[in-house]
Order: structure tokens, then C-alpha cells, then sequence
């Protein structure tokens, strides 16, 4: 899988989809806060496995956390982390299998990216990509060329 580099000026705007979201499904957006760890880190891990909820993680011993979720109600729905794993990267992110198809990972990716912008990056990295195409549609991101070997080749795995 390879790296895939985003242009953090000029991101789509999604806060008509969010407006919409919040009104039909009742759909909110916020990053969490250090409470909920353990319940957000407990969803990533069983909808994405240990590798994610380990990044989640280290998302919540940043100020502000650096994560966005999706939630309704009690109900985690998605979730989106940036500088997880390495600085000015974006990634994990993951929308509940109910849940996908509506644009709510695309709220969160927007979000993620808008908080890079913030913190002073002109580019996002996203890591070890698995569709790229999506990210070429929803932030017109571009494959980094020799990424294939990058910060997750010597990943310790279970065996």
C-alpha cells in the first residue's frame, strides 16, 4: 500500500452534508474528550482491530485530541485520527458497515485535515492507503510514488 499526499488548501466543503446528516440522522460530530477514551478505543478495537485502537490511542494523549467522531446518541458510528501514528498524518478512520454510504466518513476525513491546516501544515500525508481512489475523489489526494516502503514496513504483527 502506498502513500497518498493531500493539499490541505481548498478542501470541499461539507457542511451542507453535515447540516443534512444532523437533521435526518440525527448526527453529530465532535472530537472526543479523555472520559470516553476507553469506550472509543473498546469500538475501534472490535469494528477494526487492535492496530487502530492502539492509534486511537495515542490520539487521545494529544491536547486536543486529535480525533473526530461521528456519534448518535450513545452510538459511535465513525471516527477519523490525524498525527496518530507519525507527525502530519492522517489516518486510521473507519465508519461503522451500517453506517457507510452517507457521507460520514467524508465529514470526518474534512475535518481531520481542516485540524492539519490549523496546526500550521500545508500538506497531509495519508498512510498505507487501501482506497485510493476514494481519497482521489473526496480530496483530490496523489499517490506518492516509492511510499510502498514507508513508516509501517518493519510493523511488528501477531503472529
Amino acid at each position: 500500500m502506498k502513500d497518498m499526499l493531500v493539499r490541505l488548501h481548498g478542501l470541499p466543503d461539507f457542511a451542507e452534508l453535515e447540516k443534512s446528516l444532523a437533521k435526518k440522522e440525527n448526527l453529530i460530530f465532535r472530537r472526543p474528550i479523555a472520559p470516553e477514551k476507553h469506550l472509543v478505543k473498546a469500538w475501534v478495537e472490535e469494528n477494526f482491530g487492535h492496530y487502530w485502537s492502539s492509534e486511537v490511542e495515542v490520539a487521545f494523549s494529544r491536547q486536543p485530541v486529535s480525533c473526530w467522531l461521528a456519534q448518535r446518541g450513545n452510538d459511535i458510528l465513525g471516527f477519523a485520527c490525524y498525527e496518530a501514528t507519525a507527525r502530519n498524518f492522517f489516518g486510521p478512520t473507519g465508519t461503522h458497515e451500517s453506517e457507510r454510504g452517507k457521507g460520514i466518513g467524508k465529514i470526518l476525513l474534512v475535518k481531520s485535515l481542516e485540524s492539519l491546516k490549523e496546526m500550521g501544515y500545508g500538506y497531509a500525508i495519508i498512510g498505507g492507503v487501501g482506497p485510493e481512489e476514494y481519497y482521489k475523489k473526496v480530496v483530490d489526494a496523489r499517490t506518492i510514488e516509492g511510499s510502498e516502503i514507508s513508516i509501517y514496513e518493519n510493523l511488528i504483527r501477531k503472529k
